[in-house]
């Protein structure tokens, strides 16, 4: 009788359980711990259902305003840093080197995660909104420089060409026959952007870059979970209204 062979499958099935296993091994997770942070977990949603907007909303209200005001300035400054960064970053109208040099600004911009970008510019201007707002329009530039730069790629060729037959330069091409066919993306992407920057903006203080981070971060500090889950509620709130403001101009634009 010849001995039935072990299917191929089943040893990267036994080889994948191997690493798994190796894996949780190697986190060394404290699970008496984990068991405590169950207890806090079910603190903080019974805070949830019980948000406190009372003893610290004076805290609340600052905290928001300069979330606000990081998610303004950085989604202008970052918004008008990247026009110039996706019309180079467009292979259809840039000669090669400019379209090789925006690339990389695009690559580099989207490489690091907003935290990562938020503790180098704490190191490199201290604890504040001032790195807030830099974080925020740094991501900007990757964000919608790439969006916008595909979008650009993608105009219909002939108006473009009809312009170019007819003598235009570069500059009234991008004028005549680009920008009215992108107007409505960039909008888009402006609004979309805003909205995400000011979620960021409640992360990134985490690590000292200022905004509503900064007061959420201190209220779990100090356990204060009802305040937490004020910030939290505020938060969603907030970016519900910006989310429904966002789709009515994108709406109205197409």
């Amino acid at each position: 009788m010849t001995p039935r062979r072990f299917p191929r499958a089943s040893w990267w099935v036994l080889g994948g359980a191997a690493y798994l296993a190796y894996a949780a091994a190697s986190l060394q997770i404290d699970w008496g711990r984990a068991a405590k942070g169950v207890a806090r977990g079910a603190a903080f949603a019974a805070a949830l259902l019980h948000p406190d907007f009372a003893s610290r909303w004076g805290e609340i209200l600052e905290g928001l305003g300069e979330s606000l005001a990081m998610t303004v300035l950085a989604t202008a400054a970052g918004t008008l840093l990247s026009v110039p960064v996706a019309f180079g970053a467009a292979r259809n109208i840039s000669p090669l080197p400019v379209y090789l040099a925006c690339r990389a600004v695009v690559v580099l911009a989207r490489s690091f995660h907003e935290l990562i970008v938020a503790i180098f510019f704490v190191v490199l201007v201290g604890f504040g909104p001032l790195a807030g707002v830099l974080t925020l329009a740094f991501a900007t530039v990757g964000f919608t420089g790439k969006l916008l730069a595909e979008a650009i790629e993608e105009v219909a060729g002939a108006p473009v060409e009809a312009l170019r037959s007819a003598g235009a330069g570069p500059l009234q091409v991008i004028r005549f026959a680009i920008v009215p066919q992108v107007v409505p993306r960039f909008v888009g992407l402006t609004a979309y952007r805003l909205d995400i920057n000011f979620r960021e903006s409640a992360i990134i203080g985490v690590v000292g870059a200022g905004g509503i981070g900064a007061t959420l971060n201190t209220a779990f500090d100090r356990y204060e979970y009802g305040v937490a889950g004020a910030i939290l509620l505020t938060i969603v709130a907030l970016v519900l209204a910006g989310e429904t403001l966002s789709g009515a101009a994108r709406r109205r634009l197409s």
